[in-house]
């Protein structure tokens, strides 16, 4: 990645290069996976549905930049709850939250690794080796991570390119051989499928979409290392969403101008390469793969490395436990772990809806905390977070209904996770509190004596 001197010897990274880190953690699974799940819910509306979601996320990122520009040095998310709500329950609880989206995150790109690889061979569907290739990708990205990864971040700005120049090529190659009237398909409703659901599916495949942009996240991370910090977070993270939006557009319109729904459904795993071979034939799906699987290692390598510290702070926090003896490599291993079980027991679209309702939840608190917390502290405009809470409202009860119908299993399990974090947050919080009673009394006592 790109990074500028201070004049004091210090290293900084530039806004080109927070750019980078950003769309390429980004630009993951959630375009190559996730189309086809989006079809299935909004139908021929599948680009409108991503260009929703680029717009709820534009909102959402406003109470971001607030606190990050703010504190610049404390922008994780897992802080800014914090300092919302207090080191209690809430705080814990959506911060773990977050950490179990994001976990849900590597287990979407493993599969996702997994299914375009076996693509070529006709193997995409085997429940055996998509799973098996998802967990080496994990495992090899947590390798990756043990042996170190300054080469992975260097070249961070090198697989940002390649994603997005491969992406925009397919798109852009996709659109002429379908001609250019494919884009002005996208302002009429001519051959368009309509959502099975009507607006409620609409608006529960933007739910979905919202996966593909929440990597802007991770820029909050960056502002002690960054540049101008109060200046350049706010600029990266719209840069990223801004040039993610154009790119998804153009891939969907490329999609949904080579294959029709039902297609598009039926390869919803893997409909990137899909719509790839019908103009292209088989170089155009091997590149589609070679894409996908550039995306997909070099986003699981940068997202092992930020969620495991995100866990850290939660263990100096109180709010997550660690494993007995020396701590070492212990949040690596911990999030490893639970990455692998997900991909090894759960499909993509399972993944993905646990993933959306637990981030959207969080979403919310994130909102809700600058509104009654730390509006003033970050000088933040309320209506805005209003706003982006409505949004995520409007997305998210659609989807958790739908859902509820077509895949209850999936929602209890989404229930069962966040009453398991809720509990143990309430049982941490309460144990946290009566030792630190004890250690008052003990200390009362002693000075008395």
């Amino acid at each position: 990645m790109e990074r500028s001197s201070t004049g004091e010897g210090e290293q900084k990274l530039s806004l080109t290069g927070s750019v980078a880190l950003g769309t390429g953690v980004m630009i993951g699974a959630g375009i190559f996976a996730l189309v086809g799940q989006v079809a299935e819910l909004a139908g021929g509306w599948v680009p409108w549905a991503f260009f929703a979601g680029a717009v709820v996320v534009a909102f959402s990122s406003y109470s971001y930049i607030r606190y990050s520009a703010t504190n610049p040095s404390a922008g994780g998310i897992a802080m800014l709850l914090k300092a919302a709500y207090g080191p209690g329950v809430v705080a814990g609880s959506f911060s773990l939250f977050m950490y179990v989206s994001m976990i849900l995150a590597e287990s979407l790109l493993g599969r996702t690794f997994g299914t375009y690889l076996l693509r070529p061979f006709g193997m995409q569907e085997s429940a055996l080796w998509v799973p098996v290739l998802a967990v080496t990708a994990i495992a090899g990205a947590a390798l990756v991570n043990l042996v170190g990864n300054r080469w992975v971040e260097r070249s961070a700005t090198v697989t940002a390119a390649i994603k997005i120049v491969g992406i925009a090529v397919l798109a852009v190659a996709g659109i002429l051989a379908a001609g250019l009237s494919s884009l002005g398909r996208l302002f009429t409703t001519a051959d368009r499928t309509p959502p099975e659901a009507g607006w409620m599916g609409f608006l529960a495949g933007v739910a979905l979409c919202i996966l593909a942009y929440k990597g802007f996240t991770t820029i909050t991370n960056q502002g002690a290392d960054l540049l101008d910090p109060k200046r350049n977070i706010g600029r990266s993270i719209m840069i990223a969403i801004g040039l993610c939006t154009v790119l998804y557009l153009l891939i969907t319109v490329a999609v949904t101008g080579s294959l029709t729904v039902p297609q598009i459904i039926e390869a919803r795993d893997y409909a990137l390469a899909e719509a790839a071979e019908p103009t292209f034939g088989s170089w155009g799906v091997r590149l589609t793969v070679v894409i996908a699987v550039v995306a997909t290692l070099s986003g699981l390598v940068a997202s092992l490395f930020s969620v495991s510290k995100l866990y850290d702070m939660l263990r100096d926090m109180g709010q997550a436990p660690g494993l007995p003896g020396k701590e070492g490599h212990q949040s690596l291993f911990i999030t490893v772990g639970l990455a692998i079980v997900m991909a090894a027991f759960f499909d993509l679209s399972q993944i993905a809806a646990l993933g959306a309702i637990l981030y959207l939840a969080m979403d919310i608190a994130i909102h809700w905390g600058i509104i009654r917390h730390l509006k003033n502290e970050v000088e933040a405009r309320t209506w805005i977070p209003w706003v982006a809470i409505v949004l995520d409202v409007a997305v998210l009860v659609p989807f958790t209904a739908l859902k509820a119908q077509s895949d209850p299993f999936t929602v209890v399990v989404t229930v069962v996770v966040a009453s398991i974090i809720l509990l143990t947050q309430w049982l941490v919080v309460r144990r946290r509190n009566r030792d630190g009673e004890t250690s008052q009394e003990t200390s009362a006592q002693h000075h008395s004596d």
